[in-house]
């Protein structure tokens, strides 16, 4: 059979170069890949969930065995999800398995991205893949809060209300958009199946696209790797894709495939029971969504209430930290590969990676956008924190609001001057250098020998 198909197509040469690509033997480079089987994960335990969801919003009353909600009128997509969880066999494993999937899947993605900035690696000629990955992560956050609002329960119902007002708050073009979204004001009837149709074939189609030109991109320009003895601009020094990298694929696969489900099995995750129903006429509180969404909240609870009209046109608060403070984050990001190509004047070729500590500013500068998306995110459960602490409100904003600035600065600072003494002295952060002894000489002082 394979000598049929070879005569046919001339596979078995095409088959023998990829067999024989070279990946270097670096456990960062395996972040691409625990992202990838996520994603298998996701799509798998999905397939599964859609076969039991309902995605409706016609008002349903529940019969089902959990006693505080029997009775109770609800839309028939949450029904479905309280069916899916107490009497599909092996349903809510499955809900959790593919809700802590999706939030591994975009964490991954983060550190990921996190390796390639630190190290250089989106030089060039990568800076198309840069993009590429900045795609990716968009549409991985896109899918895991649409994914994340198909319960249309009240903690995910009170997440639609604000991204709703945001889209709504872009001058001019807003209502158009979050119509055609929304399909007419919030709360509509059509905003389930719209969600349903872009989590489950409009973003997967666009993720599988975009992996796909990112694996033929780094096929076609090859990987990059760390300095080291053999290892040059010109070459790859690593293990052969056959048989060493694809046995290490396969453990690495079911290693994270295990981890997915023991975590699904042994930790509660989104319990809808708890939540109930979406109601407009209420908002949860303490409530905070997903982490990689997080920030966002965070933005808006921290940002003052400035709001002002100009030829009719109003800029609502909302419109800062929902919509302008994401594209400028964002944007900053995709555009780092030609910002700092344009302030270093580097044009050549990369294909060796910097250590963090060579390059002090570029390092700095991605310890301060970590610390200033932290502080966002911590910002995010600032009723807690008050709650927690047994705190005024007020003095946990305006804490959260002054550290917004100051730690990212006082963060960028400290990693700036660890990069220097680093790489002035070339020692390790967390190793002791061996072989260095103390020598007391002719005056007096000690010397290293």
């Amino acid at each position: 059979m394979l000598k049929w198909i070879d005569s046919r197509l001339g596979a078995a040469s095409l088959a023998r170069k990829g067999l024989r690509k070279v990946f270097p033997d670096h456990w960062s480079f395996l972040l691409g890949e625990v992202a990838l089987f996520c994603f298998v994960v996701l799509l798998a335990t999905g397939v599964f969930l859609t076969l039991f969801y309902r995605p409706d919003s016609v008002p349903v009353e529940y019969q089902g065995p959990y006693g505080p909600l029997r009775g109770q009128e609800m839309s028939a997509a949450y029904e479905s999800v309280m069916r899916l969880s107490f009497e599909v066999r092996a349903g809510l494993v499955m809900r959790q398995i593919h809700h802590w999937a999706a939030l591994v899947f975009v964490a991954s993605i983060v550190l990921h991205m996190g390796r390639v900035f630190f190290t250089g690696a989106f030089r060039r000629p990568r800076e198309i893949n840069w993009l590429v990955g900045i795609g990716l992560l968009l549409f991985a956050i896109g899918m895991g809060f649409t994914g994340y609002s198909l319960p249309d329960d009240l903690l995910s119902g009170t997440g639609l209300r604000i991204a709703y007002s945001a889209m709504l708050s872009i001058p001019f073009v807003g209502p158009y958009l979050s119509f055609l979204t929304f399909g007419g004001e919030f709360p509509t009837e059509g905003i389930i199946s719209r969600l349903f149709v872009m989590h489950v074939m409009l973003l997967p189609g666009l993720l599988i696209g975009l992996i796909t030109v990112h694996l033929a991109l780094i096929v076609r320009q090859k990987h990059t790797q760390f300095r080291g003895a053999g290892r040059t601009e010109r070459n790859v020094v690593g293990k052969p894709l056959w048989p060493s990298q694809t046995f290490r694929s396969l453990g690495l696969m079911l290693i994270v495939s295990g981890l997915l489900a023991m975590m699904g099995g042994l930790i509660q995750i989104n319990p809808v029971w708890n939540f109930g129903p979406f109601d407009a006429t209420i908002a949860t509180a303490p409530s905070q969504p997903d982490w990689y969404v997080g920030w966002l909240e965070g933005g808006m609870r921290l940002f003052p209430p400035i709001e002002f009209t100009i030829f009719s046109t109003t800029f609502a608060t909302v419109l800062w930290p929902g919509v302008v403070l994401p594209g400028i984050a964002f944007g900053t990001i995709a555009l780092w590969p030609f910002i700092e190509k344009k302030v270093t004047g580097d044009e050549a070729e990369h294909h060796l990676l910097d250590r963090a500590r060579e390059v002090p500013m570029r390092t700095a500068a991605g310890v301060a956008g970590i610390a200033f998306f932290a502080m966002l995110t911590i910002a995010g459960g600032n009723d807690v924190l008050a709650v927690t602490f047994k705190l005024p409100i007020e003095a946990v904003t305006w804490a959260l609001r002054i550290g917004l600035f100051a730690v990212p600065l006082i963060a960028a600072f400290i990693a700036y001057k660890m990069c220097v003494e680093l790489r002035s002295s070339q020692g390790h952060p967390f190793r002791r250098q061996r072989g260095v002894r103390l020598v007391r000489n002719a005056e007096g002082g000690f010397e290293e020998s």
